[in-house]
């Protein structure tokens, strides 16, 4: 007699998974499902990066920060015994006090410029005796429009017309007051994390499996030294662009050429567009303040040259390192995250590509989009 019940196997309680089914966080899906599933939780997530940006991005600055400052903080510790809150709060202070230098320092030339720039593009353009004839011709031609029309409107009773708006410099204060607080949050996070952001990575590390702790160890390591390593070198090849810019400016006879070359040096930060930007401006300049042809065409031309000298030969020689993503990639991602947080994203673009390619590389089962994106 043999016995036809059913025997137990070890996989007999867990769910059947045929190649038209998948595993999803325990859940058993078919798989033409599984694809809109991983497209809606894209969507969800560029969502709530767009929506509680003023949460996400001050967060992701002290990530950054964090990371670039991290290498500092333990290397003092361990050379000279000095405690992370001490040289964690140094840094910050150091950090601020750039921050808020580079700002006066630009400040009053750029707005001193912006007052005299319409005479000079009026005396660029047409002359300021033209302009201002075409000013007077506008002015009256209003005049006489207005004119007809209280005489056509005349006996009519007027309509008041109540308009609530926000003045622009409403706007410009709520924003600046956001840009503060933003700011000031991700200082404060960068400290705690420098402070006691190990023991928290340690805590974190020790409830993953035995076979994933030394590949995130391994993530957040490489994300320090690929930042910290961009960051010098771009560091010192912007400061020798900057100053370069700065006596040729002054060489040619542009206003204020200490700012220019400082404006010239903090934009190359941002990839392709910083540098655009910067030959656009220095030829504004140039056209509005001298006169000789081949004299205005010095500051935007040397510049231009020095940029392409510099991120082509110098950077890769001093350092032998170089971006591994594609520059298209490198160029979209700008565009994205200029679109999800405006001026910020475009500044932390580079930065995120970092560590982004670190996490692509590091990881077994995204290896292959690392490899699509990579030069």
């Amino acid at each position: 007699m043999t016995d036809e019940s059913p025997r137990s196997s070890p996989g007999r309680d867990q769910p059947d998974v045929t190649p038209d089914t998948r595993t999803l966080a325990g859940l058993t899906i078919p798989a033409n499902l599984a694809t809109p599933i991983y497209g809606l939780f894209t969507l969800g997530i560029l969502y709530t990066l767009y929506v509680a940006h003023q949460i996400i991005l001050p967060i992701t600055l002290a990530l950054l920060a964090s990371l670039l400052m991290a290498p500092a903080v333990r290397g003092a510790r361990k050379r000279w015994r000095i405690p992370q809150g001490v040289t964690a709060l140094v840094l910050i202070l150091g950090l601020l006090a750039g921050m808020v230098g580079v700002g006066w320092a630009v400040s009053s030339p750029i707005m001193e410029w912006i007052e005299k720039a319409p005479q000079g593009l009026s005396r660029l353009l047409v002359g300021g005796k033209g302009i201002t004839a075409s000013l007077e011709r506008v002015t009256e031609s209003a005049r006489k429009v207005e004119k007809k029309m209280d005489e056509l409107s005349k006996g009519d009773e007027p309509t008041k017309v109540v308009v609530q708006s926000n003045s622009w410099q409403q706007t410009i204060f709520t924003k600046l007051r956001n840009g503060v607080m933003g700011l000031a949050l991700a200082l404060a996070l960068s400290y705690f994390l420098l402070v006691s952001g190990d023991s928290l990575i340690r805590n974190f590390v020790r409830q993953l499996p035995r076979r994933d702790r030394r590949m995130v160890l391994r993530v957040v390591r490489d994300s320090q030294h690929q930042i910290a390593q961009y960051l010098m070198v771009i560091s010192t090849s912007n400061l020798l662009v900057g100053v370069l810019t700065g006596f040729m400016c002054w060489a040619v006879g542009l206003p204020s050429p200490a700012v220019w070359g400082l404006i010239a040096g903090l934009a190359r930060f941002v990839p392709y567009l910083g540098v655009i930007g910067t030959v656009g401006l220095l030829a504004v300049i140039s056209l509005t303040t001298l006169d000789q042809l081949w004299m205005m065409a010095i500051a935007p031309l040397g510049y231009l040259a020095l940029t392409s000298i510099v991120g082509f030969f110098i950077e890769p020689y001093i350092h032998g390192f170089r971006m591994s993503i594609n520059p298209v990639v490198i160029f979209l991602s700008i565009f994205f995250w200029g679109w999800l947080w405006g001026a910020i994203g475009v500044v932390m673009a580079v930065p995120l590509m970092t560590v982004l390619q670190v996490v692509l590389r590091q990881i077994p089962k995204l290896r292959p989009v690392y490899r699509v994106i990579a030069r």
